[in-house]
């Protein structure tokens, strides 16, 4: 009996966690959609362009999306360009960054060009990305890689500048040179600078994506937005929108989930 009462209390401990666990997001995720159907249905207008944006109105023109194929393509390429831009910011802020974090000079002299760049939006480049790639895939690409550049470089300079000093000179009295410097002491100690610095990349990424993706591109959930304004079926505009916070919220569940310490222990 005491060991049935046990595993009773332990059953019922687990359900009361996993209550407290989902009880308050699921209530505010509720709360959320009232309060959206009290501002579309209850408060608006009779003929206001809000009614059509109401939640009664947008998951059947989401499902009706799905239906007809073209989110699903239009949300594959979007995170096609989205994969692309973030290797290319990697590419160029992980080299950069471990430059910028080892040397006081490159410190000095990249410092107020970086300070000066990184304040720029990523969408006023705009213009010059059009002029020099035309359209296409080319300039969304290249207005992702501007913006989530800099989470990565910044990162990862603050990682080499965190560094242990005492973990170099016991690699240095064993005469390590500097790429067995880089390889075996550097990379190591500053890998969760750089996987916060991916994570913060990802998610400035995912926000310049979508209005890149209204730059005459024919595809991609940006387009889809302005397609479904041109149509003024405001509840599909609606319905991508829905689309791109819940795919913007698994992005970074995911991304926290891969780059958990934890999970690799």
């Amino acid at each position: 009996m005491t060991v049935v009462s046990a595993s009773k209390a332990q059953a019922s401990e687990g359900v009361s966690s996993w209550w407290g666990r989902l009880a308050p997001p699921a209530i505010a995720i509720l709360a959320a959609v009232v309060l959206w159907w009290l501002a579309t249905s209850v408060l608006s207008g009779p003929e206001s362009v809000l009614r059509q944006t109401a939640p009664q109105h947008v998951f059947p023109a989401l499902a009706e999306l799905l239906e007809r194929g073209v989110l699903l393509s239009d949300l594959g390429v979007s995170l096609w360009r989205l994969l692309i831009g973030l290797a290319v910011a990697a590419v160029i802020g992980m080299p950069l960054g471990l430059l910028i974090g080892s040397s006081g000079i490159a410190e000095r002299a990249g410092g107020p060009i970086i300070a000066f760049l990184r304040m720029i939006s990523p969408l006023s480049w705009t213009p010059i990305a059009l002029a020099v790639f035309g359209i296409g895939n080319q300039p969304v690409i290249f207005l992702i890689a501007v913006a989530a550049v800099w989470p990565v470089l910044l990162n990862t300079a603050a990682g080499v500048r965190a560094v242990d000093p005492g973990l170099l000179n016991v690699a240095r009295s064993f005469h390590a040179t500097r790429w067995e410097l880089l390889l075996a002491v550097v990379l190591p100690a500053i890998r969760a600078h750089v996987q916060t610095g991916i994570r913060l990349a990802l998610g400035v990424a995912w926000i310049v994506l979508v209005p890149a993706e209204m730059l005459g591109v024919r595809s991609g959930l940006g387009y889809q937005i302005l397609n479904a304004r041109d149509q003024l079926a405001y509840d599909q505009v609606v319905a991508v929108i829905v689309v791109i916070g819940l795919l913007g919220f698994l992005l970074d569940a995911a991304a926290r989930w891969l780059l958990n310490p934890a999970r690799r222990a």
